[in-house]
């Protein structure tokens, strides 16, 4: 089971910190990622990184403004967003995957979380 939280809203600019807590022995040894579905639009990444937090790709649209990071002592993974941007606003969902590597594609994530709502003003 996976619980988000962190979403809010932000002024253009401003930064959120979101977190996803997972319950279950086995965290430590699946790639995690963040999507975000905007509305009317479809799933995409924004962010994944490995079990062990020694790999992480992100969408070009979010390269060098946030950052994702985990913590497996408390089975947690966060997404650092920074330089919130209007086009950030989005539902954002943590997801998790059935080895250690993450994807790209939702398809290969079997355990998403409810979702968080990240709203940014313009």
């Amino acid at each position: 089971q996976l619980q988000a939280c962190g979403g809010g809203l932000v002024q253009r600019g401003g930064s959120l910190r979101l977190s996803c807590a997972a319950s279950g022995r086995s965290f430590s040894t699946l790639a995690m990622a963040w999507f975000r579905q905007a509305p009317g639009k479809e799933r995409d990444i924004a962010a994944a990184i490995n079990w062990s937090g020694s790999s992480t790709y992100y969408a070009d649209s979010v390269k060098g403004r946030f950052t994702i990071s985990r913590d497996n002592a408390k089975n947690t993974v966060y997404l650092q967003m920074n330089s919130l941007k209007p086009e950030d606003t989005a539902i954002y969902y943590c997801a998790s995957t059935t080895g250690g590597d993450y994807y790209v594609p939702p398809r290969a994530y079997l355990y998403w979380g409810q979702g968080t709502q990240v709203t940014v003003s313009s």
